[in-house]
């Protein structure tokens, strides 16, 4: 629940800065939300690393832009052609396969998915897998749990679905800095599996564009196929559709909220910053 109640604290701060007007104070931000500047600042800083004034920039709407201008990964396309079974990803240990094009045909038919609900820095999340890894990762705060699950179970028609949260957790807990291995098991297909590899060699706290991602997979002209592919990536966060950005620096969509997206960013950007090493690892 700690997660869930830090996220609401930085969802509120994020309306109360889009409303406009010169930066608020600490004292002011808190007061608006109901802490004191103290218990404040302890959320802030435990979330995060920086203080409530420092991340108000990273959330601030043209963050997007400036990270585009001094983070932008420019992917190899070199690196994206092959379906290697490994990437890079956070900073956390990482091990993933996509299914086979026959079996991605079935609609899950012959998979057992076991789910359950989870607080995250992030909200509420959703989370699914079969036993090779998760197969689906969605954030609740903006759509609501009953339409995320409804999302999920759409791209796999025909599996047989048990909320079994305890069999998953120790993946979701890895995926989130616990420690640990993350298995992801990928249900797309070809082409969808190519851009959200492409993905998982962004850094963390970087962000790269739509169009750098379309020249990455071999078609340079398939800007719109490449953001379909994006938003239906099943596993978000792990792969992180998130530092997808439009060529203009604006943030473009996100499937799950964009203000989960601008949180993500701001997270990411801020603890990059705040020093701590945001490479990925790779798991064999």
């Amino acid at each position: 629940m700690e997660d869930r109640y830090h996220y609401n604290v930085i969802r509120r701060a994020l309306d109360l800065i889009d409303a406009g007007g010169p930066q608020i104070s600490l004292d002011d931000l808190a007061a608006r939300m109901g802490m004191s500047p103290a218990h404040f600042q302890r959320v802030f800083s435990r979330w995060v690393g920086v203080s409530p004034k420092r991340y108000q920039q990273y959330l601030a709407l043209d963050q997007a832009r400036r990270s585009l201008a001094e983070r932008h990964t420019v992917l190899d396309a070199a690196h994206a052609a092959g379906l290697s079974g490994a990437g890079r990803l956070h900073d956390l240990f990482l091990r993933w396969e996509a299914m086979s094009p026959g079996d991605y045909a079935k609609g899950g038919a012959g998979l057992t998915i076991r789910w359950g609900g989870f607080d995250t820095p992030f909200g509420p999340a959703l989370a699914m897998g079969t036993e090779r890894g998760l197969c689906g990762l969605a954030f609740t705060a903006e759509t609501g749990a009953e339409a995320a699950m409804a999302d999920l179970r759409r791209r796999w028609p025909l599996a047989a679905y048990v909320e079994d949260g305890d069999a998953i957790a120790p993946w979701v807990a890895a995926a989130f800095g616990a420690g640990g291995e993350t298995r992801l098991h990928l249900i797309g297909a070809p082409f969808q599996i190519k851009v959200w590899e492409a993905l998982l060699s962004i850094p963390s706290g970087h962000v790269t564009t739509y169009s750098d991602l379309a020249r990455a997979v071999g078609h340079p002209a398939a800007v719109r196929a490449v953001g379909t592919a994006v938003g239906r990536n099943p596993v978000s966060w792990l792969i992180p559709c998130h530092r997808a950005l439009r060529k203009s620096g604006a943030l473009g969509g996100y499937h799950w909220g964009l203000p989960v997206k601008r949180a993500m960013l701001a997270w990411e950007a801020a603890r990059a910053e705040a020093g701590e090493d945001p490479a990925h690892r790779t798991g064999t």
